[in-house]
């Protein structure tokens, strides 16, 4: 089968996909993407940048419309120039509906079946926006939220089918989207990811490697940010340290952030929270690890006692079904998003997003009786086994979905067991 994966930041959310579709071989893989650097055996990368970018004091309420249609307007031309040159033109087109890239694909191919994904719906109720009293809405945000919809309700008549990973992220968008819609998460590789507890990992400013006998508390957020819960991580800090002295803090996470305003302070969001609570922590014991290789996190969290995952009512974490897969005892907001695959007590235990002296307790008893929560992680990999496994729950969906769409095309084989 021909397929054309479009994503501005390749591969996105077909990590696993694209790669085991390549795997197969067979099938003639082309990736669209504005980052070239990604290389995949079996899979054409393909550089396009956007006919249009908006200037910086664009119109605020059509300046992410502006720049998605910059963006859809170079990926469409990109393709027609790769159609002309080498006779490509795919079976099915498999993108993100996010940033526009997709919003033109049916006036070059009207008859190219497109699946969609779908990842959030912008409201000022049940999501981030006012969800912190820290940082209330000013009086714009509605009409902001509303502008910041127009490409996915675009994109909505121009798919032919969507995807959207978990409930939550589905109720988000108005009904009039749901009958269009399938509901199967990206995979998690629940194959490779498994407890060791003989997990060790070396860190600088120690004489001996730290492991499962250590007290280890670890944090992970792709940026260390207000949406992620690292202000109230970063709050929770003096009493989960005054209440068990030899634990030590691994936090895994960059500085920027992704989501939501930015700090003021110089130091960024962190610079800001060592300035509110710097006083009251031991930082000998707390270790900012930034942004860590693929293999170097999975032993951070296996070699954890008690693993904190924060974050406002967004789009869940691979790190969390990751975490859950390795079998990790895992303390998490209690927001909606999170409740759809920990249940508290069951598979992890949950604590009010807001109260950082709550979330030292439950940590401070977890990494005082571990024995009494290691039933947790077995329920929590199981869990994953059961809805987010790639290989045996995500990965069979995902190509009947393709297969469905794409009647006149040799099926993709399912694979088996």
């Amino acid at each position: 089968m021909k397929i054309l994966f479009v994503h501005q930041n390749m591969p996105g959310q077909y990590r696993e996909l694209v790669r085991w579709l390549a795997a197969q071989g067979g099938h003639e893989l082309v990736f669209l993407s504005q980052r070239g650097g990604v290389k995949i055996p079996g899979v054409h990368t393909l550089v396009y940048t956007p006919f249009h970018v908006p200037a910086k004091d664009a119109f605020g309420l059509s300046k992410d419309w502006e720049a998605a249609a910059g963006a859809g307007f170079g990926a469409v031309q990109t393709m027609q120039k790769f159609e002309r040159k080498h006779g490509f033109r795919p079976d099915i087109i498999l993108g993100h509906t996010g940033w526009g890239e997709l919003s033109f694909f049916k006036d070059l191919w009207p008859d190219v079946p497109i699946l969609g994904f779908f990842e959030y719906y912008y409201s000022m109720q049940g999501g981030m926006v006012g969800f912190d009293p820290e940082q209330p809405p000013g009086p714009h945000a509605p009409y902001f939220n509303r502008a910041r919809n127009v490409v996915p309700c675009l994109n909505r008549d121009v798919v032919d089918l969507g995807h959207v990973p978990t409930l939550w992220q589905r109720d988000r968008f108005p009904a009039s989207f749901h009958d269009k819609m399938y509901v199967c998460h990206d995979g998690i590789r629940a194959d490779r990811l498994h407890a060791n507890p003989e997990a060790q990992l070396s860190l600088g400013r120690l004489e001996q490697p730290i492991s499962r006998g250590d007290e280890i508390v670890t944090y992970v957020a792709r940026n260390m940010e207000r949406a992620r819960g690292f202000h109230i991580m970063m709050r929770a800090l003096p009493a989960i340290q005054a209440a068990r002295p030899n634990a030590r803090i691994l936090m895994i996470g960059g500085n920027e952030a992704s989501y939501g305003r930015e700090s003021e302070h110089p130091g960024g969001l962190r610079g800001e929270m060592e300035a509110e609570v710097g006083q009251y922590v031991d930082w000998s014991r707390v270790h900012f690890l930034g942004r860590v290789p693929y293999g170097d996190l999975c032993q951070i969290i296996q070699l954890s006692r008690c693993h904190i995952y924060l974050t406002m009512p967004f789009v869940l974490s691979w790190s969390l079904l990751e975490a859950m897969a390795m079998e990790a005892t895992i303390v998490a907001a209690d927001v909606e998003p999170v409740r759809e695959v920990i249940t508290h007590g069951d598979t992890g235990l949950l604590v009010d997003f807001f109260d950082p002296e709550a979330l030292a307790a439950q940590v401070a008893e977890v990494l005082a009786r571990p024995q009494d929560f290691a039933s947790l992680g077995a329920r929590a990999r199981a869990r994953v086994m059961q809805d987010y496994d790639f290989l045996t729950r995500c990965l069979p969906e995902h190509l009947s979905q393709i297969n469905r769409l794409v009647p006149s095309a040799r099926p993709i084989p399912l694979p088996e067991g």
